[in-house]
């Protein structure tokens, strides 16, 4: 099946052929793994309990309540997500902070349903990077923009850290309300897409560098969840219905895998930090090939990382042996 969607005359958006459901893979690892590198992500259909997801997707349907961007729902099932009643976005959160705030990933993760699919998965308990993304997307204003938001791969921006991007809608997203398009078969040779600016940071990748015909996606629903490969490149799709986007955007590994330390900054310099986490304290050496980076990946060098990472600042870091190869926060 492909279905098409139109930004305008002068860029016709491209032509989106339907994801792969990997539902009958779960239980094969050597499969799952084929499919991993040969699609570059793996997507599951009605397969996460749609209790827990409802009880996630209250704190979104609170916070746009308290913001006065909707009705009220009461009783009502917001599954095919939220009207917006047109009250003004000004001052709109539009990265959900006060639900970031409240951090309601901890729980969702832990309700049996859900841990128990992701262990099924990986074979294996999951272990949750805290890099997370509330997500309520209002209408698009300005319908003479793009659709497209950021063509992008996740890989440049956090080399060493082999976590698996995890997208998960919390209410259904067709093609009007737009979400999550990917490129399929273009991740498997780790091939950074990204041009390089002047100063040697990564651009966004432009459309007409990704071949039009490995463009995916699919109506999503509450239940489906989506996990891409780093170096699978995707956007997101503005929203041109009605109604409010609403998703998570997490990154999850396998306890087995090389998983990063995820703790407090105790100490940092332009040479070194020291984090302390659950099990103690770990100092790092970093050098000038360290990942040092902010929330919009662009890598830090010298005095900037000290005015970025203050003392007691959650971080994550990937490491090999007793040097730092990506210093991150949580966003």
């Amino acid at each position: 099946m492909t279905t098409h969607m139109a930004i305008n005359a002068a860029q016709p958006f491209p032509q989106t052929q339907e994801l792969k459901p990997h539902n009958h893979l779960i239980g094969d690892k050597a499969a799952l793994d084929e499919a991993w590198e040969q699609d570059g992500y793996w997507f599951f259909r009605d397969v996460l309990d749609k209790g827990a997801v409802a009880r996630l997707r209250q704190s979104w349907i609170d916070e746009l309540e308290t913001q006065k961007v909707i009705d009220p729902v009461g009783n009502a099932s917001t599954e095919k997500s939220v009207r917006y009643n047109g009250h003004s976005l000004e001052k709109f959160p539009f990265r959900m902070e006060p639900v970031a705030a409240k951090r309601p990933w901890p729980s969702f993760v832990a309700e049996a349903p859900i841990n128990d699919f992701f262990t099924r998965l990986f074979q294996d308990d999951p272990f949750w990077v805290p890099v997370v993304e509330y997500r309520a997307t209002p209408p698009q204003q300005d319908r003479s923009k793009s659709r497209i938001d950021a063509i992008h791969q996740d890989g440049p921006f956090s080399p060493g850290l082999p976590f698996r991007i995890c997208w998960i809608p919390l209410a259904e997203i067709d093609a009007d309300i737009g979400g999550l398009m990917l490129a399929e078969g273009l991740a498997s040779g780790k091939t950074s897409f990204h041009p390089k600016t002047k100063n040697g940071s990564n651009a966004l990748i432009p459309l007409e560098d990704i071949p039009a015909d490995r463009w995916r996606r699919t109506t999503y629903q509450a239940g489906d969840v989506l996990l891409m490969n780093l170096w699978t490149p995707h956007t997101g799709i503005a929203n041109r219905s009605d109604r409010f986007r609403l998703s998570m955007d997490h990154r999850v590994m396998a306890k087995s895998d090389k998983c990063p330390i995820v703790g407090t900054v105790e100490e940092i310099s332009e040479n070194h930090v020291t984090v302390r986490d659950s099990s103690g304290q770990h100092r790092l050496s970093i050098d000038p090939a360290t990942y040092v980076r902010n929330t919009v990946g662009q890598k830090l060098n010298g005095s900037e990382i000290t005015d970025f990472y203050p003392i007691g600042a959650e971080v994550i870091i990937a490491y090999d042996g007793d040097r730092a190869s990506v210093v991150r926060p949580p966003h």
